[in-house]
């Protein structure tokens, strides 16, 4: 749970930065929201899930 709440608040803060910038305007911005949103409810969301979950995972086994 606190890894896709770090995730959402990313992407969500992203999104707010090209929106600021104008990289990407509104009606974009919402049709991204809605495509993830409408993704989520999928039978394609635990694969994704996992996906994300693994690389997280990969990430944090990284030692310097």
């Amino acid at each position: 749970m606190a890894i896709s709440l770090s995730v959402v608040l990313l992407l969500g803060i992203i999104l707010v930065v090209l929106m600021r910038s104008g990289a990407i305007k509104a009606g974009p911005a919402i049709a991204a929201i809605l495509f993830g949103f409408f993704l989520a409810s999928t039978g394609m969301a635990p694969s994704i899930n996992r996906f994300l979950n693994s690389i997280a995972d990969t990430i944090n086994e990284i030692t310097f």
